[in-house]
């Protein structure tokens, strides 16, 4: 089983795919051959280089360095060095230096934004606005002497967002000491405790320090947590409680060679060298730029690179919300064989990163998903379960006005660095109002009511129903089901008509199961008088036991007359039993 954790925060990834499509006007460069350049001395011309992979001579890059800084204009220089300086990465900066004009230091910087927006295909971008709001945020509450998104509390929130929790102490004064820290009393400076449940790419529990130890308001960073003891350089003062009893004395705390702190010996920090390079980790990851999240996945769609190392089934469907709009489950089904498992803790684990991206004929990103996803199984069950497959589930709104898309999947095995593709056009169904149709038929593997509060939310939820969709495997095989197991049948109907006087549709439902003969197997009937209180659109819902069948492949065709209006709809599917 999956679990899953998305956040908006990206990751850097292979950057160049992405700024070869930002830098769409970037003046073309002359590359030499690979092979035969040194032979004969000839320039390709005419080929559009992306600033990432310019080939600039240390002479004219400093030349060019040198000339940024009198023609870079105020407007750019402010741009750089204050409104993105925390969250741009190094390849960014580097890409942004090398640009010669301002037309292109404008399409990079929509680039910049675009490549950071949640929802490309609204006009508004969620993440630039939310950006500039944390700095005015910083500017009002954090400045000390300097611009509140200067100080190190303006950094962190600038990039990370408000803390989850603040243990805040303005003004210092007496303090005991967590155990950790070697217990007893001390009195301290001025110091914040900012602490996040998890932040992505660092970890779960991470918690920032804050320190004012010119009592000037200007709270820094700091990896010490001895560095908020006023009393820590005062003989005899501020003991710890191992000082307190005998069992050390205060040198020792600049003498024991604990590196980063000089917290002072405590029953529940002897450890404390074992952790610090955990602490050292977690500080750089904490002042580098947030980074773009699974680009070297994107740059495989953005390039349209055949890879298909990595093989994984897919499956969409669809279902209508409005008139206007449809919902796309896509279900993307991983072999437990094709993952790379690692032992962790004693637990076998397979981690794939899985992107996929939504767009339109003309090449409109409409939608953009990518999450890392985690199988676990314990170790003793990993050979018995490889025949197993794990099963990812995204669903999404788009228009139907606009009825056909390209859909791009991309997995990635990140311990076996295997990559696979898949890419499709999908082509909303007819949802016309005066036309009776249907949503996907659907053969589940699992389907069961959901809680109230769970009602159209959570992986594979369909309105108030979990429907696990069976994905059939791509080389033309049926999905199969053992006999021990149910199939369990989904659809919905639209635009049954609805009698005047009664207000209710008069429809009768067939389902007809044939085998591979197309001899009848099981043929059932119901009408929707005897369906309760429905009215144009029904859900139907039907569990088989696949017991009752024989080994074999089968038909399911599920049979809708609208009595009213004479029209009729017959979508059907296959399924093997085994």
């Amino acid at each position: 089983m999956f679990s899953a954790g998305f956040r908006n925060r990206c990751s850097v990834g292979l950057l160049t795919g992405m700024l070869a499509l930002g830098f769409a006007a970037v003046s073309q460069a002359q590359d030499k051959d690979a092979k035969g350049s040194d032979d004969n001395g000839a320039a390709a011309q005419g080929s559009q280089t992306d600033p990432l992979k310019r080939q600039i001579p240390e002479k004219q890059r400093k030349a060019n360095a040198k000339a940024l800084k009198i023609e870079l204009s105020k407007t750019y220089r402010k741009w750089l060095d204050e409104d993105v300086r925390w969250i741009i990465t190094d390849e960014e900066r580097s890409a942004f230096m090398q640009l010669s004009n301002d037309e292109e230091r404008d399409q990079f910087i929509e680039a910049f934004w675009q490549r950071r927006d949640p929802t490309p295909d609204t006009e508004e971008n969620e993440f630039k606005e939310e950006h500039y709001r944390r700095i005015a945020y910083a500017n009002e509450h954090f400045a000390a002497g300097i611009p509140g998104w200067k100080t190190d509390r303006g950094h962190m929130y600038i990039v990370f967002g408000p803390a989850d929790e603040i243990d805040s102490h303005p003004s210092g004064g007496t303090y005991e000491r967590p155990m950790e820290e070697g217990g007893g009393e001390t009195s301290t400076f001025p110091f914040e405790t900012w602490r996040y449940r998890y932040i992505e790419g660092i970890g779960q529990e991470v918690i920032i320090e804050f320190v004012d130890t010119c009592m000037c308001g200007d709270y820094h960073m700091t990896l010490d947590r001895s560095e908020k003891d006023a009393l820590k350089y005062t003989p005899n003062a501020g003991l710890t409680l191992y000082e307190q009893m005998g069992m050390s004395n205060k040198a020792a705390r600049f003498s024991g060679g604990n590196g980063l702190e000089q917290l002072g010996a405590g029953p529940f920090n002897q450890d404390l060298q074992s952790k610090e390079f955990d602490r050292l980790e977690q500080f750089s990851k904490l002042q580098a730029a947030p980074a773009v999240k699974f680009k070297d996945l994107e740059e495989i769609v953005s390039h349209k690179i055949s890879v298909n190392l990595m093989p994984f089934d897919v499956r969409a469907d669809f279902v209508k919300v409005t008139s206007d709009t449809v919902l796309v489950p896509v279900t993307v089904q991983i072999k437990n064989r094709d993952v790379t498992f690692q032992n962790k803790d004693g637990v076998e684990r397979g981690t794939v990163n899985i992107f996929m991206r939504v767009t339109t004929l003309t090449g409109k990103i409409v939608q953009t998903f990518e999450e890392p996803v985690q199988i676990d199984v314990p170790v003793e069950l990993l050979p018995k379960t490889a025949e197993n497959s794990a099963v990812y589930w995204k669903a999404f709104p788009l228009r139907i006005s606009q009825n056909r898309y390209r859909l791009d999947v991309v997995v990635k095995d990140v311990n076996g660095d295997r990559t696979g593709s898949w890419s499709h056009a999908i082509q909303i169904p007819d949802f016309s109002e005066d036309k009776l149709s249907n949503s996907t038929l659907i053969i589940a593997d699992q389907m069961e009511p959901v809680a109230t509060k769970n009602v159209g939310t959570g992986s594979f939820v369909i309105g108030a129903m979990k429907v696990r969709p069976r994905v059939a495997p791509s080389d033309g095989k049926p999905i199969s089901f053992k006999r021990n197991q149910k199939l369990n049948f989904w659809m919905q109907v639209y635009n049954l008509s609805v009698d005047e006087k009664t207000h209710k549709p008069s429809a009768t439902i067939e389902y007809n199961v044939t085998d591979a003969n197309n001899k009848a197997v099981i043929h059932t009937v119901e009408s929707t008088d005897t369906m309760g209180n429905v009215g144009d659109q029904v859900t139907l819902q039907k569990t088989l036991s696949a017991a009752n069948l024989q080994p074999g492949l089968y038909k399911i065709e599920i049979k809708v007359n609208d009595n009213l209006s004479k029209q009729m709809v017959d979508p059907t599917a296959t399924f093997a039993v085994e």
